[in-house]
């Protein structure tokens, strides 16, 4: 009969403790971390008494009713008549999706041609060289936006660029083009040239090599990079309140809007959070594995 050593008993025990540990310190993180979501979402069905007293868990603090929703025209009972309210949350989701999307998908475009250049060829400007330029790409992050509001102003008014949408996808492009740049150089740098050399041998031209072998290759990344670029414009809000008046208002400035001198509505700014983080949310589960795969390109050669 066998018996298990007293150290490998021990051991057991310690590994059993510092995974109990590591768990416990995960969850507690993972609640600390979606907490203020669950909260926006709870705000939005609380009457003012219980935001108030800060209730929290539905149907033990409080009853639930579409107080939030309501005050947009996105209750059940309301959600089949005209509503203004509605009417103007929809022109700004709108307005939210397409400059979002625009910028990102104008970002990545741009940000990825400028990336496989850095990648696979050498070059020079002044004592810059490709790190050098890569950095100082990612550099222009560093600029406070207030930095940039008088200069913006000034050259929108004149380009007749003022509360348009054209306008904010350009400037949400060239605001995030660094990240993206960044992102997918190191993408590109994981992609062996051996597979672009091959396709050169093989009677590919340099625009076909990329297309054909190395985009695909780099897909996951330039999703990756699509996600961060699309997560960073939705939820912009300086340029979009300094830049904007009425056409051209995106949802950031539409839930800032809901505080006033008379206080601040808590549950329609909550069920406005909630209908913003919700797009998200969907292309986060959608593309999910894409994601995955870009954190993880690059980190094994």
């Amino acid at each position: 009969m066998f018996h298990d050593n007293p150290s490998d008993t021990a051991r057991k025990a310690r590994r059993v403790v510092s995974r109990t540990v590591i768990y416990a310190l995960l969850l507690s993180w993972a609640v600390i971390c979606l907490f203020p979501i669950f909260w926006t979402l709870t705000t939005a069905f609380k009457l003012a008494p219980d935001v108030m007293k800060g209730n929290l868990i539905p149907w033990v603090d409080f009853t639930p009713r579409w107080k939030g929703w309501a005050s947009l025209g996105l209750s059940p009972d309301l959600i089949g008549e005209v509503s203004t309210v509605r009417e103007e949350f929809l022109k700004r989701f709108w307005n939210s999706t397409i400059v979002a999307v625009s910028a990102s998908a104008l970002a990545v475009a741009l940000g990825s041609l400028a990336a496989y250049g850095l990648s696979r060829f050498n070059y020079r400007f002044g004592f810059m060289r490709n790190s050098d330029i890569s950095f100082f790409f990612l550099s222009q992050m560093i600029l406070p936006p207030v930095v940039l509001a008088l200069p913006f102003l000034v050259l929108y008014k004149s380009l007749a660029l003022l509360d348009t949408r054209v306008g904010l996808i350009l400037l949400y492009t060239l605001m995030v083009l660094p990240i993206v740049v960044w992102i997918m150089r190191d993408q590109f740098q994981g992609i062996p040239v051996e597979l672009e050399e091959a396709a050169l041998v093989d009677g590919l031209g340099i625009w076909g090599a990329f297309l054909q072998i190395v985009l695909p290759l780099a897909l996951p990344g330039m999703v990756a990079a699509f996600i961060l670029s699309l997560v960073l414009c939705w939820n912009e809000y300086f340029f979009a309140a300094l830049l904007t008046s009425t056409d051209a208002k995106t949802l950031p400035v539409m839930v800032a809007s809901q505080t006033g001198s008379q206080g601040i509505n808590w549950w329609s700014m909550a069920a406005l959070s909630s209908a913003a983080i919700l797009p998200l949310i969907v292309v986060a589960i959608v593309l999910e594995r894409y994601i995955i795969k870009g954190m993880a390109a690059g980190a094994v050669k």
